[in-house]
């Protein structure tokens, strides 16, 4: 019985050696061949275990799924300091324009106390936010409402005898000169003729039916009122030259002839820009609380502004103009409130 088990064991031995020899032997054929292929063997096992987990990055495939949007020329880049002056001036009187131009203001006092970034957001800088992305490229051109060809001052002035019911400035003055060179600046790395994508405001669907003052009201006191006041007539600065939340109705607010008079351009405005900070990719309200709340706004008593002259061709004036004649049979009342796909028909036919 001893022998047999000194056999087996030796047996044992025998077989895990012989494995082992057969191992090392594989080992000294195969690692050599490792060695010399190790980066094309690298190459496919990456393909084979990794390519399906993370796919490299494509810089042209992430670029061509992204809207580029308009951004300011800065100032910065300006060397010559006479010329950066100039422009750093036109900046300071679209942001403070009432501390130059207002009804204390130090240069003149031709206006009502709004800032014109009140309307051009960011000093004219921020996407859909009503900015100056396209004044340069685009003007001057012609206006349906003039019915003729306008200049960037004339265009300046419009908004100073209407969204800022007060008089005109005089264009060959210094702060004409450096508004003007302000704006073109800014705009100057967007190609002559183009729209600068971003500019301006930001479409928004019309409802099928019209907008309500009334709903406007309860949207007005939930998330206008905190900043606009529930008379709607803002909040002055500490100095009481300038406002820290604008007028939105009243005499100190914007005229009929504005531009924001329209309930399409406070409704864009408004759902893309308000309440103050949001963006047009992270808007707060819905498309319904921006038409309704435009509409109380807009319902509103403010200056009138008598533009006998203004779109002498009545088919070129916009659906939504609060006040006629226009060239259709529909009511004033609709054309101030819609609904106005109806409108917006029977122009197309």
């Amino acid at each position: 019985m001893k022998g047999t088990e000194n056999t087996e064991v030796l047996m044992g031995i025998i077989t895990r050696l012989t494995r082992l020899v057969i191992v090392l032997l594989v080992a000294l054929i195969l690692v050599p061949i490792l060695i010399i292929n190790r980066t094309e063997i690298a190459d496919r096992l990456s393909a084979l275990f990794v390519e399906q987990e993370i796919k490299p990055y494509d810089e042209s495939l992430h670029i061509k799924n992204q809207i580029k949007y308009w951004n300011a020329f800065g100032i910065e880049r300006i060397q010559d300091s006479a010329f950066r002056e100039k422009v750093e001036y036109g900046k300071e009187l679209i942001t403070h324009t009432s501390k130059y131009l207002g009804p204390n203001g130090s240069v003149a006092k031709i206006s009502n106390g709004l800032n014109c970034q009140n309307c051009h957001l960011e000093a004219g800088t921020k996407v859909y936010g009503n900015n100056y992305g396209s004044v340069a490229s685009l003007y001057p051109k012609f206006r349906p409402r003039s019915g003729g060809e306008v200049d960037i001052p004339a265009r300046i002035n419009g908004c100073f005898e209407r969204s800022m019911n007060g008089t005109p400035l005089d264009r060959d003055s210094k702060e004409m000169e450096a508004m003007v060179t302000y704006m073109k600046y800014i705009g100057s790395n967007v190609p002559k003729g183009e729209k600068a994508t971003g500019s301006g405001l930001k479409d928004l669907t019309f409802l099928d039916r019209a907008a309500s003052p009334e709903k406007g009201k309860i949207v007005y006191q939930a998330k206008c009122a905190s900043c606009h006041m529930e008379d709607g007539q803002g909040v002055l600065n500490m100095d009481s030259l300038e406002y820290m939340y604008p007028p939105l109705w009243g005499e100190h607010s914007f005229n009929d002839g504005a531009g924001l008079s329209r309930i399409t351009k406070m409704a864009k405005y408004v759902k893309y820009n308000m309440p103050f900070g949001v963006s047009h990719d992270a808007p707060q309200l819905t498309d319904e609380e921006a038409w309704d709340v435009s509409a109380y706004i807009n319902a509103q008593p403010r200056p009138h502004l008598e533009t006998p002259n203004d779109w002498p061709d009545l088919t070129k004036k916009p659906i939504d103009h609060p006040f006629g004649p226009y060239s259709d049979h529909f009511t004033e009342e609709q054309h101030k409130f819609g609904p106005f796909k109806e409108i917006l028909n029977k122009r197309k036919q």
